[in-house]
């Protein structure tokens, strides 16, 4: 089961506006795929909240864009910025990329971003967001949601 962005905002508002922040909080991030051969392979990316969906744009014929061509699965880490503090906390999504090819689609995007041409361009079904991080310098939280599920926390000390 998948859900875009905008059904994962619904179901878990509070914890989709956190994610926003995180992820706004640096222009790159982590992107993992999936190479050919099966091993993982991380790469710098940049995404974009737009229009209820999550967005992966990549410069033409990238690895990690023929990694999601051939195996749609992924995980977006975000970058933890300066320091060890990662105000928000640790943050991490898992799903499936699907290539957008419609031009009024990309047009949209192009409009909004303004990205190098020609690119590609992904949406998100996401799979899994997991959030971690330390509350009153004694527990590690961790939220974990999926679609169909109710958000799980758990805490450990």
């Amino acid at each position: 089961m998948t859900a875009n962005w905008a059904a994962f905002a619904a179901a878990e508002p509070d914890l989709a506006g956190t994610v926003e922040k995180r992820f706004g909080a640096c222009t790159h991030h982590v992107l993992a795929t999936l190479r050919k051969d099966g091993s993982p392979r991380t790469s710098g990316l940049e995404v974009r909240f737009l229009n209820g969906e999550l967005w992966l744009g990549m410069m033409p014929d990238s690895l990690k864009a023929l990694d999601l061509r051939r195996d749609p699965r992924f995980a977006l880490q975000t970058n933890p910025g300066e320091g060890t503090g990662m105000g928000g906390g640790d943050v991490r999504i898992s799903g499936r990329a699907v290539e957008v090819d419609d031009v009024e689609t990309k047009a949209g995007y192009v409009e909004e971003v303004e990205p190098p041409e020609p690119f590609h361009l992904f949406r998100t079904e996401l799979t899994e967001v997991v959030r971690t991080y330390v509350e009153d310098d004694t527990y590690l939280v961790v939220q974990v949601w999926t679609p169909g599920a109710a958000l799980r926390t758990i805490k450990r000390t």
